[in-house]
C-alpha cells in the first residue's frame, strides 16, 4: 500500500503536513506527536527580522472554529536557521518553510537566506500587505502575485509553493497568475476575512478588528476552491481549511490537493495530524485502495 506524494519533485511519506501558524516550527509539538511519522512539517511564517505581531488580543473563538490577527509575529530569519532548522532536521519528514515579508525585497532576503540551508520546499504567504503599494495583500491582486511570484522563483533554490488568499473574487485568477510566473505548487486556503463584537463590552473582539477565520465553518468553501483551482491549473495542490478528520482530508484529496494540511484541529486535539495519517492507511485498507495518488482528483 503507497501513501507516498510528491511536490514539485519532494517526495512525502504519506500527505499530511501542518498549516503554517498552527503548530510553532514543530518543537511545541513534540511530546505531543511524533514528527516522524508526518508527510512534512510546515513552520510558522518566517520573515527577514523579527515582527512583534499585532496587539491583544489576537484570537476569539466563533460559531464552528476560531478567528487570528497574530500578525505573524517570529523571532526572525536568523533565529529561525539557528535554532528550528537544526531541530527539524532530526526529524525523518520533509521541512516546508512559510516565508513572510512586507515587500518583495523582505521575501527576497529570506529566500535567498534559506538558499543553502537543508529545507525541501518554501511555502510564500501573500496574503501579508504590501506596504510600498498601499497595503493590498500580494495575494489579492493577479499582476501583484505573478511579480512576486516571479521575482521569488528566479532566487529560491528550493521548489516553491504559493500560499494562496480565498480573500479574492475568483480565485481560479490568482491561481493562474501564480502558475505563469513559474510557481512549483500551490497551497490554499488561507484564513477568511471575519469579524467578531464582543456585545457585553461593545468592542471588537479582536483588538485588529478583523481577523482570520479558520476551522470547520470554513471547509466546505475551502474544498470548494480546491477543486477549481485542481480543475483550473496543472499545479500539484497543499489543500487546508477545517481539517479535523480522516474524511475532511480524504474530501480535499478527492477535489484534487496531493496533499494535506492539519491547522486549527490542532489547537484542541494535538495528536490530529497522526489520527488523520492512521485514518487514511484503514480507509486505504477497507476500500482496496493501493496507491493514494489514484485518489487525488478523483471526483470530477
Amino acid at each position: 500500500m503507497n501513501t507516498k506524494v510528491s511536490i514539485a519533485g519532494v517526495e512525502l511519506k504519506n500527505p499530511i503536513t501542518v498549516a503554517s501558524g498552527t503548530f510553532g516550527s514543530g518543537m511545541e509539538y513534540d511530546e505531543f506527536v511524533d514528527l516522524n511519522l508526518l508527510g512534512a512539517v510546515t513552520t510558522k511564517g518566517v520573515a527577514n527580522v523579527p515582527w512583534p505581531g499585532n496587539p491583544t488580543p489576537r484570537v476569539a473563538e466563533t460559531y464552528g472554529g476560531m478567528m487570528n490577527a497574530i500578525g505573524l509575529q517570529n523571532p526572525g530569519i536568523d533565529t529561525f536557521v539557528k535554532r528550528d532548522i537544526p531541530f527539524l532536521k532530526e526529524k525523518d519528514t520533509k521541512i516546508i518553510v512559510n516565508v513572510c515579508g512586507k515587500s518583495t525585497e523582505d521575501y527576497l532576503d529570506v529566500v535567498e537566506r534559506l538558499g543553502d540551508e537543508p529545507v525541501d520546499l518554501l511555502e510564500i504567504n501573500v496574503s501579508c500587505p504590501n506596504v510600498k503599494e498601499g497595503g493590498i495583500a500580494f495575494g489579492q491582486d493577479p499582476k501583484a502575485l505573478y511579480d512576486i511570484t516571479k521575482a521569488i522563483k528566479a532566487k529560491a533554490k528550493q521548489p516553491i509553493i504559493m500560499k494562496l488568499s480565498p480573500n479574492v473574487t475568483d480565485i481560479t485568477e490568482m491561481a493562474k497568475a501564480a502558475e505563469a510566473a513559474g510557481s512549483d505548487a500551490l497551497s490554499l486556503i488561507n484564513t477568511l476575512t471575519g469579524m467578531k463584537i464582543d456585545v457585553k463590552r461593545r468592542t471588537f473582539a479582536v483588538a485588529n478588528k478583523t481577523a482570520g477565520v479558520s476551522g470547520p465553518a470554513i471547509h466546505p468553501i475551502a474544498v470548494r476552491m480546491v477543486y477549481q483551482v485542481a480543475n483550473a491549473v496543472k499545479l500539484p495542490i497543499i489543500g487546508m481549511g477545517g481539517v479535523m478528520n480522516t474524511e475532511d482530508a480524504l474530501e480535499m484529496i478527492m477535489a484534487g490537493a496531493t496533499a494535506v494540511a492539519v491547522g486549527t484541529a490542532n489547537f484542541h486535539n494535538p495528536y490530529a495530524t497522526v489520527e488523520i495519517i492512521k485514518g487514511i492507511e484503514e480507509y486505504m485498507q477497507t476500500n482496496g485502495v493501493d496507491d493514494i495518488n489514484t485518489l487525488i482528483g478523483c471526483v470530477k
